[in-house]
């Protein structure tokens, strides 16, 4: 999976670019250079204002945050809680650091300048693969394929390869999202079946990435799939959340291929009692698992990756003991997943399955795994059988084919069946549909990109499961 994990994660960056904007008083004028600072000043003092409210008097083994008269025991429920009430003191601390920060840039141009100068240039014209014998019409028409990939390994300077991965795929008019970090690459992308074959010949001989042919997993798609391309250095190459440097991937869980998982989740389904010593866990978020879903699962109720170390923090007994199979969209969450769940040290053992749901479909496209397999692009979801396990939100009809909702700024799915659609239940749900009406009569400078309604408001963010 690549790039973020929420499924429409560009409405996320508008919210919280307006957000960012709104609190400077010529927000037209910002450059895109201001707006990055910005927002790395917004969240610098959105972290600390959240740790002046850690309260360390009690003996306690768990961390919690007392503000206003109330105590939070949830990271989400504090930051929740700050978001709503002290947006004010957060803007204040913002304009404050953003101020602080630009004048030490303008302090510091010599020193910058100097630093560009010493580090030495690398061409990255020499990972760039000839293609003067195929032809733009190749590259850009007829049929297409989407790729998901991603490979740990150690990147000293991601910046150059953000910049090769970039120029990479522009030559090849590849669209979708890669992410770079220290700790290696993450990427999802689409284009023309020539296209897609150059670009993983490149990678393949890039000298950084040895990666096998089969680390590619490929679905019927194109360009169409993606609205753009996006490359960026990150500090995950998947966001959960925790500083790679602490859990690496090098902690992560034993590796089953799919037919050694296939396997154990044969041998699990096949015992009668249902208090056996196994737990199949989906480390994915609700949406994906509501549409498609390994038989007898352990679905977690979370609505993002990062959510997941706070899922298992708060559900240790249910892991105690236990031997624990994960499985993900493509195997990048299982990889940081496996290794936090490790880190515990609660587990009898912890596998998971290698490709992920992808690599296990391609041989077992009717075996345990039911339904649609979600995916990050403009297709929502690839299926590899006929069954549909969920349904319509609004009549309860057999339904599992999603749509974004129709309340702008709103970064909820929604399954609508057409005959629901065409009596306009369009939005995630009621009151949704209602603040959409309500938006559409504002000023766009006094609407509030909230992502909050009935399905949100009413959901645990982290839920306890034991």
């Amino acid at each position: 999976m690549a790039a973020n994990d929420t499924p429409c994660s560009e409405f996320m960056e508008l919210e919280l670019e307006t957000s960012i904007t709104n609190g400077l008083k010529q927000e037209k004028q910002l450059s895109a250079s201001q707006r990055r600072y910005y927002s790395f000043c917004r969240r610098k003092s959105f972290a600390a204002f959240v740790a002046s409210k850690q309260d360390s008097s009690k003996e306690e083994e768990s961390t919690f945050w007392c503000c206003c008269g109330e105590t939070f025991r949830e990271h989400s429920a504090i930051h929740k809680h700050v978001a709503r009430t002290h947006d004010t003191e957060i803007q204040q601390l913002t304009r404050a650091a953003y101020e602080r920060l630009l004048n030490q840039l303008e302090a510091e141009p010599e020193t910058q300048q100097r630093n560009e100068r010493e580090t030495e240039p690398v061409d990255i014209s020499k990972w760039i693969p000839e293609t003067a014998h195929i032809s733009e019409e190749q590259l850009q028409k007829g049929p297409g394929k989407v790729l998901l990939y991603y490979h740990y390994c150690q990147l000293d300077n991601p910046h150059i390869i953000c910049a090769w991965q970039k120029a990479l795929c522009e030559k090849l008019h590849l669209t979708g999202k890669v992410r770079v970090a220290t700790e290696g690459i993450n990427g999802t992308v689409g284009g023309t079946n020539l296209a897609t074959e150059v670009y993983i010949d490149a990678m393949r001989s890039h000298p950084l990435f040895k990666m096998d042919k089969e680390d590619f997993k490929t679905s019927d798609g194109g360009v169409e799939c993606f609205t753009d391309l996006r490359v960026g250095v990150y500090k995950e190459i998947v966001p959960m959340g925790v500083d790679p440097d602490v859990i690496s991937y090098r902690l992560a869980g034993v590796h089953l291929e799919p037919e050694e998982f296939h396997k154990e989740v044969e041998a699990l389904l096949s015992k009668e009692d249902s208090c056996n010593d196994t737990i199949l866990l989906d480390c994915r978020n609700f949406y994906e698992s509501k549409i498609g879903q390994f038989t007898q699962c352990l679905a977690p109720d979370i609505r993002k990756f990062s959510y997941f170390p706070d899922y298992v923090d708060q559900n240790l007994e249910l892991f105690r003991d236990k031997k624990v199979l994960m499985y993900c969209t493509g195997g990048i969450r299982c990889e940081r997943g496996s290794a936090y769940l490790r880190s515990k040290d609660v587990c009898k053992e912890v596998y998971q399955l290698k490709g992920g749901i992808h690599k296990y479909l391609e041989q077992f496209p009717d075996g345990f795994y039911r339904g649609k397999l979600f995916v990050f692009d403009e297709r929502y979801a690839i299926a590899s059988n006929n069954d549909i396990i969920s349904d319509c939100r609004y009549c309860g009809s057999p339904w599992d084919q999603y749509k974004l909702c129709s309340t702008q700024f709103c970064c909820q799915l929604v399954l609508s069946c057409p005959s629901c659609r065409e009596a306009r239940h369009t939005a995630c749900c009621p009151t949704c549909q209602t603040k959409g009406q309500a938006q559409s009569k504002e000023s766009p400078a006094f609407q509030h990109h909230k992502e909050e309604c009935e399905c949100t408001g009413g959901r645990p963010r982290i839920p306890q499961d034991v």
